[in-house]
This record gives structure tokens, C-alpha cells and sequence, in this order.
């Protein structure tokens, strides 16, 4: 019931006035720090959310997919508090914030949408930390499984779980190889 509120939340993003953007892979939508002003859906293609640790190294706060709100809580927010980078060429609906903001407010239904997919964030968001809280690869390895039904993508995408997990490449391919994956 939720998923067709939020299927139906989607179709009515797209009905509103916006201007469709396409990045190259690698292409920067925005900076942390740049103020909030416009609401980004993903139509097409991977937008990361990153945002780097002392160390440099990059910790990805959200894949944003086909049919993705891309950071959701900076709609609330002055200033974005990551780098929004396309990981593959990408196409985006970019919607002005204050006519998103007024959309929900004039729509009841699309706002109740719009909570629940909140709803599922911030619990998305509580796993990610409490994987990221651990101390070992191991540990943030089994997490990662544990969270996506023991699966792993091919090998192609390994580089993304390091970065979700907050660990180098190479880190995790050793530890997958002590697994024999």
C-alpha cells in the first residue's frame, strides 16, 4: 500500500514544472555547502550522495536510482551538507524547493506519500550507521549482507559497498577473499 502511494507520489513529481538536467558520469549536481534551492528526482542513472572523512576517505550517504527523490532532508535544509556526483550518465527532473514544498501542502495524499518515504529513510539511514559504528571490515561486511538479504552485487559494484561501508577497495577485497567469494 505504501510502495503504490509512493509509485503514485512519483507520477505527480513528474507532472510538475521542472527542467530536466543530464550529467555525465562524474558530473557534480551540487556542493556541500551550496544553498538549497531546487528538489532533484533521478530518472535515469546513479547520483551518489557523498560526503569524505578526515582521512579522505568517501562515505556514499545514498545511490539514488531511477525514480529517486535524491536528498531527501536538504529539501528542510538552508545548505546541502554533501556532494551530489553522478556515478554513471544521469538525468535528473530538477523541481524549484518552494513549489515542491507547496505541492505537498496542497495535496494531502502526496504528502502522506512523501512522510512514509521519510519514514523509510530515516530507518535506512539508522542501519547505515549502526554499520558504519563497527570497527572491523568483518563486521561492516556482515552488516552490509546482513541488511541485503546475504546478497552481493558482481564484482563490478564491489567499490560501491566499500564506499557505502566506509572502507577502502581494497579492504574489502581482502576480506571477500578470505571469504572465497
Amino acid at each position: 500500500m505504501i510502495e503504490i502511494m509512493f509509485t503514485a507520489f512519483i507520477q505527480s513529481l513528474r507532472g510538475l514544472p521542472g527542467t530536466r538536467r543530464t550529467l555525465p558520469s562524474g558530473g557534480y549536481l551540487f556542493h556541500q555547502g551550496d544553498p538549497v534551492q531546487r528538489v532533484f528526482f533521478v530518472e535515469t542513472g546513479l547520483i551518489q550522495l557523498i560526503r569524505h572523512q578526515r582521512n579522505g576517505t568517501p562515505v556514499v550517504l545514498q545511490r539514488a536510482t531511477r525514480n529517486t527523490v535524491l536528498a531527501e532532508a536538504s529539501v528542510y535544509a538552508d545548505a546541502y551538507h554533501c556532494d551530489a556526483i553522478a556515478d554513471a550518465p544521469s538525468q535528473v527532473l530538477d523541481l524549484a524547493q518552494p513549489a515542491f514544498l507547496t505541492f505537498l501542502h496542497q495535496n494531502p495524499e502526496a504528502s502522506h506519500a512523501w512522510a512514509a518515504h521519510l519514514a523509510r529513510a530515516v530507518q535506512s539511514a539508522r542501519h547505515r550507521g549502526e554499520i558504519l559504528a563497527r570497527k572491523t571490515v568483518a563486521e561492516r561486511l556482515d552488516g552490509w549482507l546482513d541488511w541485503h538479504d546475504n546478497k552481493l552485487p558482481g564484482k563490478g559494484q564491489w567499490k560501491g559497498i566499500a564506499e557505502q561501508i566506509g572502507v577502502s577497495p581494497e579492504a574489502l577485497y581482502r576480506e571477500l577473499a578470505k571469504r572465497r567469494v
